[in-house]
C-alpha cells in the first residue's frame, strides 16, 4: 500500500517512470500471495489493494503511451472486480465500460463491443433503463458501432443516450452526444440532417468554446462531403481560430482536431500543403504529451504519406520510419497500422529506385497484414502485389512469380466481385512468365538475400490470434 501511494504521488507529479518503478515493486509483493486465498498471512483481503495497484499501473502506462500494456492491467482490474462483486453491481458495470473504452482507444472495436454490452446489461439491471450510467454506456456503444461501420446501430444508441441525458438536464454531455449524432449522420450520408443538427447545437454553445470549434469542424465535414468546399473552408477557419487559443488549455483535444482538419484539407484540390502544416502543428503538440505517443505515430505516418503523395520521397521516408518505431512501441509489432506504414515505406523505396529495400518493407507489411487482417483481405492482397512488383524490378522473377500467383489465388477466392482485379493479376502473371523465360539464368539478387531476417514470407498460412 505504501508503494502504491508513492506510485500515485509520482504519477500526479508526472514522474511517470518513478511511478512505474514503485508500482512494479508493489506488484512483485502481491505475486507472493496465494491467488486462491487472496489474503496475506493475517487474513487481510488484498484484492482491493491489488485492484488499486493495477488501475494505477494502467493509468501510468497509458501516460507513457504504452496502451497495449495498459490493457493487460485493465483486464486484471476487471477480473478482480468480478471476484469482489460476484458478477453484479454498478462498480462492475463501470469496470466493463472502462475496458471497452480502452479497447476503443486503440481502435479494437470488435473487442470493445462485448465489454460495453456487458456494462449496459449490468447497469440496466442495477440502475434501470433511464440511469446516467446507462446513457454513458449507450453513447460509448454509438462510438463503437461507428468504428465497426454499423452506423444505423450507432445512431439508435446515440438517440437513446440523448433522451436520458436530456431528462437529467446534463447539458454539456448532451451537446457532445448531439455532435456525435451529427458525425454518425455524416457517415450515413445524411448530410442535410447533420447540418441541421449542428446548426441547432451551435446556437446552444458558448462563443469561442471548444464545443463551438468542434461543431464547426463537423459542419465542415458535412459540407465537404457535399462538395461545398468554399463553405467547408470557412467553417474550418472559424474552428481553427478558436482552437489556436485553446492549445495550452486542451492540447490533446486540439491536436486531435487539427488531424481531423488535415483529413478534410487532404480531400480538397491543392490543399496538401495546408494539411501538412496542420499535421506538423499537431505533432509538435503531441510530442510534449507522453500519454499521446500513440497519436504521434499516426500523425507522423500521415505526414509521411502526404509527402510521398506529393513526390517529396526523402522527407516521406524520415517521417514513415519514425512512425513505424513509435507505433510498434505503443501497439506492438503486429498492429495493422504498422503494416500500412511499412507498405508506404516500400512504395517510397521503389520511388527512390531501391527495390531490394522496398521488397523487405513489403514483406514485413505482408506478414503483419496477413496476421491482423488475413491473407485474403484487399489490403493484404495489394501488398502481396507490391511485393511481386518489387521482386520483378530486381529481376528476381522466381520470387515475383511466386507472389504474383498468390495474388491470383487470393482474388480468385473473392469470386465475381473481383473479376477486374483477377483479370489484371492474371495479365501481370503472364507478363512475368515471359520476362522470366527471357532472362534465364536469373540475373537478379540471390533470393535468400531478399527475405527480411526473422520473417517467414514463404507461406500464406495466417498466424492465429
Amino acid at each position: 500500500m505504501s508503494l502504491h501511494l508513492a506510485g500515485s504521488a509520482s504519477f500526479s507529479l508526472k514522474r511517470f517512470n518513478d511511478s512505474l518503478s514503485f508500482l512494479t515493486r508493489a506488484c512483485r509483493i502481491l505475486e507472493s500471495v496465494d491467488p486462491d486465498t487472496a489474503e496475506d498471512s493475517s487474513g487481510f483481503d488484498l484484492r482491493p489493494v491489488a485492484h488499486a495497484i493495477h488501475l494505477q499501473l494502467a493509468n501510468t502506462k497509458t501516460a507513457l503511451g504504452r496502451r497495449e500494456d495498459a490493457l493487460l492491467h485493465l483486464r486484471k482490474c476487471l477480473d478482480l472486480k468480478v471476484s469482489i462483486f460476484g458478477g453484479t453491481g454498478k462498480e462492475l458495470g463501470t469496470g466493463y465500460r472502462d475496458l471497452a473504452e480502452a479497447y476503443a482507444a486503440v481502435l479494437d472495436f470488435k473487442e470493445a463491443l462485448p465489454h460495453c454490452l456487458k456494462a449496459l446489461e449490468i447497469h440496466k439491471s442495477e440502475l434501470g433503463m433511464n440511469s446516467v450510467e446507462v446513457a454513458h454506456d449507450r453513447r460509448l456503444l454509438g462510438v463503437i458501432y461507428t468504428g465497426l461501420e454499423e452506423h444505423d446501430k450507432a445512431l439508435k444508441q446515440n438517440e437513446m443516450s440523448q433522451k436520458v441525458l436530456k431528462s437529467w438536464g446534463m447539458g454539456s454531455d448532451l451537446l457532445h452526444a448531439e455532435i456525435d449524432a451529427a458525425n454518425i449522420q455524416i457517415a450515413l450520408g445524411k448530410f442535410d440532417e447533420a447540418v441541421e443538427t449542428l446548426k441547432r447545437v451551435a446556437k446552444e454553445t458558448e462563443k469561442d468554446s471548444e464545443t463551438k470549434a468542434f461543431v464547426f469542424l463537423s459542419m465542415a465535414k458535412a459540407l465537404s462531403n457535399q462538395d461545398k468546399f468554399d463553405d467547408s473552408k470557412r467553417c474550418l477557419e472559424i474552428s481553427r481560430e478558436i482552437l489556436e487559443r485553446k492549445e495550452d488549455v486542451s492540447p490533446s483535444k486540439v491536436a486531435e482536431a487539427y488531424t481531423e482538419m488535415a483529413t478534410l484539407y487532404e480531400s480538397m484540390e491543392n490543399e496538401f500543403d495546408t494539411a501538412i502544416t496542420l499535421l506538423k502543428r499537431s505533432l509538435r503538440m503531441i510530442e510534449r504529451l507522453p500519454q499521446e505517443q500513440h497519436l504521434e505515430g499516426n500523425v507522423s505516418a500521415r505526414i509521411g504519406w502526404l509527402y510521398l503523395l506529393t513526390g517529396k520521397v526523402e522527407k516521406a521516408v524520415d517521417y514513415l520510419e519514425s512512425a513505424a518505431e513509435r507505433m510498434q512501441e505503443c501497439f506492438g509489432p503486429k498492429h495493422f497500422g504498422v503494416g500500412y506504414i511499412y507498405n508506404n515505406l516500400g512504395a517510397a523505396y521503389l520511388e527512390m529506385d531501391r527495390p531490394q529495400s522496398a521488397a523487405q518493407m513489403f514483406a514485413l507489411a505482408k506478414d503483419i497484414l496477413d496476421f491482423s487482417l488475413g491473407p485474403n483481405h484487399i489490403d493484404s492482397i495489394r501488398t502481396c502485389q507490391s511485393l511481386a512488383n518489387a521482386y520483378s524490378a530486381m529481376g528476381s522473377y522466381s520470387l515475383a512469380l511466386e507472389f504474383q500467383q498468390r495474388v491470383v489465388d487470393s482474388w480468385t477466392s473473392h469470386g465475381p466481385s473481383a473479376t477486374d482485379e483477377l483479370t489484371e493479376a492474371s495479365r501481370l502473371f503472364e507478363e512475368l512468365k515471359k520476362k522470366a523465360f527471357g532472362s534465364l539464368p536469373d540475373a537478379g539478387v540471390e533470393d535468400d538475400q531478399l527475405l527480411p531476417q526473422g520473417n517467414d514470407i514463404s507461406t500464406t498460412k495466417p498466424v492465429q490470434h
